[in-house]
Parts: structure tokens; C-alpha cells; sequence
């Protein structure tokens, strides 16, 4: 399974780089020094953050679902996603701050702002279904404000400029943006990689987890933690991509005998197959065309989803 999906990754990466080739091999010919650029400049720092993004945003599902028991969840329902998309706007459009380094902090900073409040609400020993509802009143919460942000902004074309960044984008993506990303989305993957056994404690009840030896409270809040630095910094960068962190562990779980702690790495990998396949995929749109890449997610996610309740509504029927 690992080696199947890892390759998959592998392969795809290589396409992301090489593909298209309409004009590479004739630049190669020409002028090999720009085609190095065009490769490491352009592509390899596309490709990349599509490889982390799709990664932490399994990843993050994963231990979610396992956390909320609820295939249902996902990453957005901390409020990290709509709160790193309000402080980039704000920093951005409010602020005036609007280079990368600068935008990538205030949307880290909304991260974890959203990630307060949820705990503020929650309270220090909430159940799971109260994180729940309080992360869905802080994504409504910050995607009102952000389309408010955005109509007081000085600029009367901030929503237009804004549009590719908050439907999801990896288009013309630095290097230094791929290390903000990267660096704290491997560090939220290696932390919920070390979590599988405690989550799938936990998917025997709290009480038989916690008799086990293991700390529910700290296992609750470092997942939410954890899910909001990576996906939080992934989101500043390159903008809200969806769904990818819903059908990826929902796929996982399938691979593992329905393990929720064990699905975290093959979901990992199968997150990364999903956006280096969106992303190649709108490559090829006509060239006076740009489909942000969230919008191609999101329209292949959405009949999953619908399926996926569909499907939980039948087994719930006697």
C-alpha cells in the first residue's frame, strides 16, 4: 500500500515538473539556462507545495475524523483554514502589507488566533461534539469577516485580486513561500504521525483510551494544534483548497481495517496524489484561461461528500 501510493507520488511529482512540454524541450535546445529556471523557479516550488499541501491536509483529516469519530470532519472545521484566509486578507488589504513574508505571518497568526478562540469556547475539558460546533461558528465567523475585510478594503479591486488566493492557488509561488509552508505543515505530519496509537485508542471511547494510559486532553488539543500550524501556514501561502481533507482519510480508512490512527500516513499520501493530480489536471486549461485549483477540488469533492452522507444515512437505517 505505502509503496503503491508512494510511487504514484513519485510519478506525479515528475509530471509536475515536466509537464506541459510543449515548450520545454525546444527551451532545453535554446537556452538550457532558462529552462533550469522555468524548472526550479516555477515548477519545482509548484510542485512542492502541491506534494505538503495535499499531505498535511490528509494527514489533518485524519486525525480529526479520528478525534470527532465523525468521517465528516475535516481540517476546516478547526477554524485554521478560514482563520489564516481572514489574517491574510487583513494584513494584505487592511494593513497594507501585502508582501509574501508579511501575508504568510498574518495568515499563520488568524490561524492561531482561530485556534484560541475555539479553545476559549470549547473550554479546557469540552467533548469532541462541542469542539465541533465551536469550529463551525468560527469558519462562519471568519468567512463573513473576511468578505467584509475585503469590501472595506482601500482598494476597490481587492476581492478580484484576492479571488485565485481564497479559491486556492499554487500559481508563481516563490522558494522562501515554499519553506514558510513547508517547514511547519512536516512539522504538524510528524506530530499526528506520532498520535496513531492514541487515536485509535480512542476510537474505543474516551474513558477506555484514557484508561489505557493515554492523555485525552492533550491528545484533543495537540491534534487541533498541530492541524492548525500546518494546515494554517499551508493556507497563508497558497490559499483554501477543500474536500482534499475529507475524501483522502474517508479513502484511507478503507486501506486499514477502518483504523483511524493507522489511515494518518496513507492519507498523507493519498492528499498529495489528489492535489498534484488537481493541479496537473487544470495545467491544461486553455492558455487565455486560470482554474484556481481549489475550484476543481472542490467540484470533485462535493459529490463525494454528498455521496458520503447519502451512504451514512443508509447504514443508519434499520
Amino acid at each position: 500500500m505505502y509503496f503503491t501510493f508512494s510511487a504514484a507520488v513519485l510519478a506525479l511529482f515528475a509530471a509536475a515538473l515536466l509537464l506541459p512540454l510543449q515548450s520545454l524541450p525546444a527551451l532545453w535546445g535554446s537556452d538550457p539556462e532558462l529552462a533550469g529556471i522555468v524548472i526550479t523557479e516555477l515548477r519545482l516550488p509548484r510542485a512542492l507545495l502541491a506534494l505538503v499541501y495535499g499531505a498535511v491536509l490528509g494527514a489533518s483529516g485524519a486525525a480529526i475524523q479520528a478525534l470527532f469519530a465523525n468521517p465528516l470532519a475535516s481540517p476546516d472545521i478547526t477554524g485554521a483554514t478560514g482563520g489564516a484566509a481572514l489574517g491574510a486578507v487583513f494584513t494584505a488589504y487592511i494593513l497594507g502589507l501585502a508582501g509574501p513574508v508579511a501575508v504568510a505571518l498574518g495568515g499563520v497568526t488568524g490561524a492561531g488566533l482561530a485556534l484560541g478562540l475555539l479553545l476559549l469556547l470549547a473550554g479546557p475539558r469540552a467533548e469532541t461534539a462541542t469542539l465541533l460546533l465551536a469550529g463551525i461558528a468560527i469558519s462562519a465567523i471568519t468567512g463573513a469577516t473576511t468578505a467584509l475585510a475585503l469590501a472595506l478594503a482601500p482598494s476597490p479591486f481587492a476581492f478580484y485580486d484576492a479571488y485565485d488566493w481564497l479559491m486556492g492557488s499554487l500559481v508563481d509561488r516563490s522558494l522562501p513561500q515554499l519553506l514558510f509552508a513547508a517547514v511547519p505543515a512536516l512539522a504538524a505530519l510528524v506530530y499526528l504521525a506520532t498520535r496513531a496509537r492514541p487515536l485509535d485508542a480512542l476510537a474505543l471511547g474516551e474513558d477506555t483510551a484514557a484508561a489505557m494510559g493515554h492523555d485525552i486532553t492533550g491528545l484533543r488539543y495537540g491534534v487541533v494544534a498541530a492541524t492548525a500550524l500546518g494546515v494554517g501556514a499551508a493556507v497563508s501561502v497558497c490559499g483554501a483548497v477543500g474536500f482534499i481533507g475529507l475524501v483522502g482519510p474517508v479513502l484511507a480508512r478503507r486501506l486499514t481495517a477502518g483504523h483511524p490512527g493507522r489511515a494518518i500516513l496513507p492519507a498523507a499520501l493519498i492528499g498529495s496524489v489528489l492535489l498534484l493530480s488537481a493541479d496537473l489536471a487544470i495545467r491544461f486549461a486553455p492558455p487565455d484561461r486560470s482554474i484556481p485549483v481549489g475550484v476543481l477540488t472542490a467540484m470533485l469533492g462535493a459529490p463525494f461528500f454528498l455521496w458520503l452522507v447519502a451512504r451514512m444515512r443508509w447504514d443508519a437505517k434499520p
